[in-house]
């Protein structure tokens, strides 16, 4: 079981970058966790709008089968200070994260790259460090594809709950999401896909240390025992 944390800076972020491969996850029986660095404060509307977002956001996360995490950050003015390093690194911790995603780096919104850049510095430690795009990515040279045809439509339900956001932005209109999806889809030679740039990516081919040690032939093991002692003189 793999335990993973998707970070976004905004409401909506992590459903637009990675929601489809949650679902994935969420169905392969991994523990997932969303950490939203802010609630959105300083975009459009009233007060209500703000309170209706958080709700939005936390509806979005029940439809991924994911845990919700509030960074307490305040939308446009997160920094990569010391401080919003410290909150992603008590996620990692509380959900001993064994695979981030995060924004890419390159990206106009100063929120992006700042929790971009904190996750990294938080995640130093972590083998699997995955970059998702965002509408406001600059620059993003995906390697690394996950096969999200099944998932498509729940993503575009997690993204529904979004309501007041989809009422003031073609980024999370159903069409520009799935024509998205196929593009990534396209250049991965599968239906539809999520892109992905890593900072690090460990692939396992044992699935589990236990299975590991019991594959290696017993002439091996000893020859591998008597190496390290010797080592060790």
């Amino acid at each position: 079981m793999r335990r993973v944390l998707a970070v976004g800076a905004h409401p909506d972020d992590i459903e637009l970058g990675c929601g489809a491969t949650l679902l994935a996850h969420s169905a392969a029986g991994d523990a997932v966790t969303m950490l939203v660095m802010t609630g959105g404060e300083n975009g459009p509307g009233d007060d209500a709008t703000i309170t209706g977002r958080r709700l939005e956001q936390e509806q979005a996360a029940r439809t991924l089968g994911a845990r919700l995490l509030w960074g307490g950050q305040v939308d446009c003015t997160v920094t990569p200070d010391a401080a919003t390093v410290a909150v992603v690194e008590r996620a990692i911790e509380e959900t001993d994260a064994d695979i981030v995603y995060v924004h890419a780096p390159d990206d106009s919104h100063q929120d992006h790259r700042a929790v971009a850049a904190a996750t990294l510095s938080a995640a130093r430690r972590l083998s699997r460090v995955m970059h998702y795009q965002s509408p406001s990515t600059l620059t993003f040279s995906p390697t690394t594809f996950v096969d999200v045809t099944a998932y498509l439509s729940g993503k575009l339900a997690a993204l529904g709950a979004h309501a007041s956001q989809v009422e003031m932005s073609a980024m999370v209109e159903p069409d520009a999401v799935v024509a998205s999806a196929r593009h990534w889809g396209a250049q991965a030679r599968i239906g539809y896909a999520e892109a992905f740039a890593p900072t690090r990516l460990v692939i396992d081919l044992m699935p589990t240390p236990r299975r590991a040690a019991e594959e290696v032939p017993e002439t091996l093991r000893l020859t591998l025992s008597a190496s390290l002692a010797a080592n060790t003189r």
